[in-house]
């Protein structure tokens, strides 16, 4: 496991330990989550991006309409 040092205005600190506080975890652990939340959405992005540039509008309409009559 590695150790990260940030710099944060202290506002924004107090706004995240109170977050925390309020969640009932520590702000090491808030901080984690909200890591892993971040990456989990780049990582569904470069997805589809990736898959959007093998993919042809038409093909695209055409599975939209077809979701539609489900």
């Amino acid at each position: 496991m590695s150790t990260l040092t940030i710099r944060l205005p202290d506002d924004k600190h107090e706004r995240l330990k109170a977050l925390a506080s309020n969640r009932k975890i520590s702000v090491n652990k808030l901080v984690d989550e909200l890591t892993t939340i971040a990456l989990a959405n780049h990582d569904a992005r470069t997805r589809f991006e990736t898959r959007a540039v093998r993919g042809t509008p038409k093909r695209a309409l055409k599975l939209l309409e077809s979701l539609g009559d489900a």
